[in-house]
């Protein structure tokens, strides 16, 4: 071979390896940029509002609102209500102006002289903006009723739903009738029959009429596929909420039993970490990263509150009374789900009342470092993940907080939090704390059992036996995986150190008893449920002694009985993973 080609070869073959070394040494943060992106969806703002309408009907200048043919089959005249500025850059339903101008434009034509009675109501659908199937109603009866409805739809997969209508003025009995339907199918023919009971129970009146429902905005499947389980026990009553389902986020969404949606909540982002209910019959909830927002049994939001500088993740729950408190991280900054806001409901004053990196300094500083694309979860890479908070629960005792930490896999509480903070004790694996500056704070561990790794949704389960004793109910992921130490423990072999079930491995519900008397916490009750690394939730449903889990990473939730054992478990879909699902009744707000 002549010396010429033979260097051209050579010269070729070393380019080759070259650029496949540098592939090889890029790989990982090509991968961790990709991934970021995929992470960043949870800070996306809806920027397109729009519904397809038919006609439109007229205008209410006064309030800058277009009235719209819906454009649906139905035996009623359902319209839609399109504030003019939709389509302008920065509309967003959640702000109160354009709440307040559908408000008003509502007022406008219920008193315009129509004589809306139960057969012809003032129909609307998706009134505020913030439920793409709610039928808003509006009527007048000669006499004292409440509205008691069914929905019927001709597919042999979806039962009859039947619920009683809760009046926006919050009474049982009422001659001026304003609610909400809610369980309309998506994309099917709906057959409604509202059934009006005097106080009395004698059914006066019954209207029937039909509409057929548009796809839901989501595109997400309106039936889920579900399995039975060995449980004979009754399913509980209520609705359950998807929380944060990837791939869909934006939205919040609610089946019942069968599977079925029964109500697609629109968002401006972000999605619902949970519902907290108040006895005005009004929600609060996450309704973008950076917004909370009270919301009506109408699906009016009548106060949002912005968290400027703020990003929320994971949780938000009530604090003192008029508070709510959220776990949040300061915009842009590599430290990432260490804070605890509060929120003034009633002034929307938002105070940081713990950074947790002054907390706990000692270990922060000494003991952590930022996670790096060598790590488990590396589309963090750079960012300082070093606790990790993803539950809180106020307790008044003490004007305490009890929070989850899933970085350390440890449950902390923090006493004091008004004043003058400070950590009151840890629970888990103890040896995690060795030889750090909060050794002395473990409580230490009663009976033969495997402590939490990895877990979510750690709540106040019920008082003991005495003061200082209570319980705490938690998703234990039995997972570990530390990004920002380098520490190893010694780990029992049932503990999943992958984020996909790669053989036997299981999460379970965990219940401990905590005993801040004699400084210890032992395993009160468990079960095993399907294997989820990360994410999840485990909660009673609300008016029942059954569980509901959702194992996230397995996108599945399941009804559980009081013992552990499973009733039946939902299969759903979903971009990697869905965060929570809680079941609610709803009754004061929607029914």
């Amino acid at each position: 071979m002549p010396a010429l080609k033979k260097k051209k070869i050579l010269r070729r073959l070393l380019i080759t390896a070259i650029l496949l070394l540098a592939v090889f040494v890029s790989l990982p943060y090509i991968v961790s940029a990709i991934a970021k992106q995929f992470t960043s969806q949870e800070q996306k703002i809806r920027t397109d509002w729009t519904e397809n309408v038919s006609q439109l009907l007229g205008t209410d200048e006064a309030e800058n609102m277009q009235l719209a043919d819906a454009g649906l089959e139905s035996d009623l005249p359902v319209i839609r209500l399109v504030p003019e500025d939709v389509e302008e850059e920065g509309f967003t339903y959640y702000d109160t102006d354009v709440q307040e101008r559908i408000r008003r434009t509502l007022e406008h034509l219920k008193t315009s002289g129509t004589d809306w009675q139960a057969d012809s109501p003032l129909a609307v659908i998706n009134p505020y903006g913030t439920g793409s199937n709610g039928l808003y109603l509006y009527f007048s009866t000669d006499y004292a009723a409440s509205v008691r409805y069914t929905i019927s739809v001709e597919n042999d997969r979806i039962s009859d739903f039947t619920a009683t209508a809760r009046e926006a003025d919050g009474k049982t009995y009422t001659r001026s009738h304003e609610i909400q339907l809610i369980g309309l199918v998506p994309g099917e023919i709906n057959t409604v029959t509202l059934f009006l009971s005097g106080s009395w129970g004698n059914v006066r009146q019954q209207v029937t009429f039909t509409i057929t429902m548009p796809e839901n905005r989501s595109g997400y499947p309106t039936a889920l596929d579900y399995t039975e389980g060995e449980s004979s026990a009754g399913l509980s009553d209520g609705l359950y909420a998807m929380m944060r389902t990837n791939g869909y986020l934006g939205y919040g969404f609610f089946f019942d039993n069968d599977g079925i949606m029964r109500y697609e909540m629109v968002l401006e982002g972000y999605g619902l970490d949970r519902i907290l209910q108040y006895s005005d019959g009004t929600i609060v909830t996450c309704v973008s990263s950076s917004k909370l927002a009270r919301i009506n049994g109408l699906g009016q939001a009548e106060q949002v509150y912005t968290l400027d500088g703020y990003t929320l993740h994971h949780d938000i729950q009530p604090g003192t009374e008029g508070k709510v408190l959220a776990l949040a991280e300061h915009n842009g900054s590599d430290v990432v789900e260490d804070l605890v806001l509060e929120i003034d409901l009633e002034t929307g004053e938002v105070t940081e009342l713990l950074d947790f990196t002054a907390l706990m300094s000692s270990y922060y500083e000494s003991e952590t470092r930022p996670v790096s694309v060598d790590d488990d979860f590396f589309w963090q890479a750079g960012e300082e993940d070093w606790i990790h908070l993803n539950t809180l629960q106020y307790l008044e005792d003490g004007d305490s907080l009890i929070v989850s930490s899933r970085e350390t896999s440890t449950i902390i509480k923090v006493s004091d939090i008004h004043g003058t903070p400070r950590i009151d004790w840890l629970a888990g694996d103890s040896s995690f704390w060795e030889d750090t500056a909060y050794e002395d704070l473990c409580l230490t561990q009663e009976g033969e059992f495997v402590p939490q790794y990895g877990q979510h949704t750690v709540e106040y389960a019920g008082p003991g036996e005495e003061d200082g004793v209570y319980y705490l109910r938690m998703f234990n992921n039995n997972y570990w995986s530390l990004n920002t130490r380098d520490y190893e423990p010694e780990l029992d072999e049932s503990v999943g150190t992958g984020l996909y079930q790669s053989g036997n491995e299981v999460s379970q519900v965990y219940v401990y008893r905590i005993d801040e008397n004699s400084r210890s916490f032992r395993l009160e009750d468990s079960f095993a449920v399907p294997y989820s690394s990360i994410v999840s939730s485990a909660a009673p449903a609300e008016n029942a002694d059954n569980w509901i889990v959702n194992s996230g990473m397995a996108k599945v939730f399941g009804e559980y009985d009081s013992s552990g054992t499973l009733i039946r478990q939902y299969a759903y879909t979903c971009d990697m993973q869905g965060y929570r699902t809680f079941k609610y009744t709803m009754e004061g707000f929607w029914f």
